[in-house]
């Protein structure tokens, strides 16, 4: 067995004095000798434990092995051939909780960094290759298929559709193709000319991509299926946000998150007035939540130039859901996190700004129904932050419109689609479904891996 080597690379980033006030990309990415160095750790073992950890199934210790050998085309084709959106997947997945996890060397505390691997891969190809690898295409099957959402899940299923020889149009309600890779993420942690170029890739498919085109107004899924689709697929994700229903929360200078994000990202406000749209640019700003969500928030109020930036979130850090390296920026950049701290009610002036946030303190009980221990308020322990802007993050639900509109298709309480979780099948015939829109928020490589199964089930439905 190879010498194990338990130096993980580390990944250059921006510092984080220079870093909190701009929007550039704060990893740097290895150059060629760190990555062929950090791919040399690989012990190539048999079991191939990661590809199990990954929810599209890359065969992962072979684009590594490629990397060591230095072959960079070739680990571009191992990559792609699994993988549709490997730029962007190596920036925002959570590798640490699925294929590093189960990396063989995790048990000595020092994974492969495969997603770092996957983001040098990606970048190398966009720099040196030009157009992407061509792919050999079969030929046309005849069947049309209608794929709603251009996020991870309609993205994925498009293309692995279109790679099997249908042909496939995705609908898109926004102006640009992305979902929430566009609208939600930000240009620190996922810079907008990564995601275009997955989307050209997708297209250079041969995937149409209708924009401005919302489904539930413009047609139903039904007409969709009346016009010579012979099946559809949503990926519409989960953009409708969740408030905490506390007095004064409809005060003017509370966002949700979605909005906030959206603004930023999607509209460019962080480059307002060259761009159009304005976001208010509070000097204290309280953001709500513990998850990424709330750390992009956190970290573009910062950007826009708040002074005093807080994470005010019920639980421990322990229970926080964000992840390790979000969590650790965000600290970095001086965001100051107030712990088992629960909002009560928010303050506002005569004009209906808010101008406070009266909070508890929490302390925590017995594990709820995540698992994680139940925050509960201390009587007495009320305390007021100085606020002007305040952003909601505390998750999201999918848009009730296409559930309004589409007649036979079950959803459940929370609004989420109900769908086979092994492939994608809704109890609407000739309708599938996967990403947000079933599972409630979540990551974009679980998205992606139900985009993947879906397309495989649509394949073998059209062919039957």
């Amino acid at each position: 067995m190879p010498k194990l080597n338990l130096n993980r690379e580390p990944m250059p980033r921006q510092d984080p004095k220079i870093r909190g006030r701009n929007f550039n990309e704060v990893a740097l990415g290895y150059s060629l000798e760190q990555a062929k160095a950090e791919a040399s750790r690989c012990i190539q073992c048999k079991k191939r434990n990661c590809v199990d950890g990954c929810p599209v199934g890359v065969d992962i210790p072979d684009f590594i092995k490629a990397i060591r050998e230095g072959n960079m085309p070739e680990a571009v084709r191992i990559l792609k051939s699994k993988n549709s959106l490997p730029g962007i997947c190596g920036r925002v997945c959570p590798q640490e909780t699925q294929c590093e996890q189960t990396c063989s060397l995790a048990k000595k505390g020092a994974p492969i960094a495969i997603g770092r691997l996957e983001r040098f891969v990606a970048d190398w190809e966009r720099a040196n290759m030009g157009a992407a690898i061509a792919i050999d295409l079969p030929s046309s099957s005849g069947k049309r298929v209608a794929v709603v959402g251009s996020g991870p899940a309609g993205l994925t299923a498009a293309a692995d559709l279109a790679k099997l020889g249908h042909s496939v149009t995705i609908f898109e309600a926004l102006h640009v193709a992305g979902g929430v890779l566009m609208y939600g993420i930000p240009e620190f942690r996922l810079p907008k000319e990564i995601v275009q170029a997955e989307v050209d890739y997708v297209a250079s498919l041969g995937v149409k991509i209708e924009l401005d085109s919302v489904i539930g107004k413009l047609v139903t899924i039904d007409e969709l299926l009346n016009s010579g689709y012979y099946a559809v697929f949503l990926g519409t994700g989960a953009g409708l946000p969740m408030f905490l229903n506390i007095p004064g929360e409809n005060l003017n200078g509370i966002y949700s998150a979605n909005e906030f994000l959206t603004r930023v990202n999607l509209m460019k406000a962080y480059r307002f007035p060259e761009y159009d749209t304005p976001v208010k640019v509070g000097r204290r700003v309280a953001v709500i939540g513990g998850g990424n969500v709330a750390m992009d928030s956190a970290r573009c109020a910062l950007r826009l130039g708040a002074e005093q930036v807080y994470i005010v979130y019920r639980r421990s850090e322990v229970e926080m859901p964000a992840r390790r390296e979000e969590v650790e920026n965000a600290m970095e950049e001086g965001i100051e996190f107030k712990l088992l701290t629960n909002p009560k009610r928010m303050l506002g002036n005569e004009q209906n700004w808010v101008v406070g946030m009266e909070c508890y303190e929490m302390e925590l009980g017995e594990p709820d129904d995540s698992g994680r221990r139940r925050p509960i308020v201390k009587p007495g322990s009320e305390f007021i932050i100085d606020v002007d802007v305040v952003i909601v993050a505390l998750g999201t639900r999918p848009n009730p419109l296409i559930a309004a509109t589409t007649e036979g298709l079950e959803t459940t309480r929370w609004g989420t689609v109900v769908a086979d979780e092994e492939t994608g099948k809704t109890v609407k015939p000739k309708v599938w479904a996967g990403g947000d829109i079933v599972t409630g928020a979540a990551t974009v490589i679980s998205a992606m891996g139900a985009g993947k199964h879906a397309a495989a089930d649509i394949d073998e439905y059209l062919r039957g």
